[in-house]
């Protein structure tokens, strides 16, 4: 059996020799067909499209800026026939983000008006009779008193409205600082910035209760925590 063994293994090298090119052919071959190392990924043979460039190709050519009011109507009544929504209900989801803002859903609110910051400074404000709620009244009757032909009565509603606005700009620094130091103590780890918060408090405080945006939550005397 060992002599059978050893005579094959002989025939094998023989062969190997007399048909060296061959097994160097193999060779070559099988080095190409070794396992290609993992996570290889082979090229393309083009070289990979910019984002901008296949969302061009998806949505197609950018049409050219109107040059007319008339064509600028055009395209709006075009874009409408697309997407049909009659008037109704337009006015209706105009309605309903409306009431939302008002109702101080946060989603819905001006981004000067987002957080639980400006909550705060909003409820400090409306739990508080100002001064400052009178500005617009007086402005009323500023120009009421202009169109008085009367000499007397301009000089008392001149001096009336200036005692007036030096009040509601006392009042206003003063209500800036409360507010900002009761803001800084609510929130010891948010970036207050005094100038902002005052300016915010000043704003509300200026406008008429039934006209604020959102709509106060406490009542005048009510205690804010």
């Amino acid at each position: 059996m060992r002599f059978l063994r050893r005579s094959s293994t002989k025939e094998a090298d023989t062969k190997a020799k007399a048909n060296g090119t061959d097994t160097a052919v193999d060779g070559a071959e099988s080095s190409t067909d070794a396992p290609l190392p993992k996570g290889y990924t082979p090229g393309k043979g083009r070289p990979t499209p910019k984002r901008r460039e296949a969302e061009g190709k998806r949505r197609g050519p950018v049409a050219p800026p109107p040059r007319t009011t008339r064509e600028a109507i055009r395209r709006s009544r075009e874009l409408r026939k697309q997407n049909p929504v009659s008037k109704e209900e337009r006015r209706a989801a105009v309605r309903e983000r409306r009431e939302r803002m008002l109702a101080g859903d946060e989603r819905y609110l001006l981004p000067r008006d987002r957080g639980p910051v400006k909550a705060y400074v909003r409820d400090l404000v409306d739990s508080r009779r100002n001064v400052l709620g009178l500005f617009m009244p007086l402005a009323i009757v500023v120009f009421i008193t202009l169109l008085i032909p009367s000499l007397v009565v301009q000089q008392y509603a001149t001096l009336l409205t200036t005692v007036m606005l030096l009040g509601m700009i006392v009042e206003g620094y003063l209500n800036g600082r409360r507010i900002v130091k009761a803001v800084r103590a609510k929130f010891p780890k948010e970036d207050i910035r005094g100038a902002s918060i005052g300016w915010y408090a000043f704003v509300r405080a200026s406008q008429l209760r039934k006209l604020r945006v959102p709509r106060p939550r406490v009542q005048p005397g009510d205690r804010v925590d």
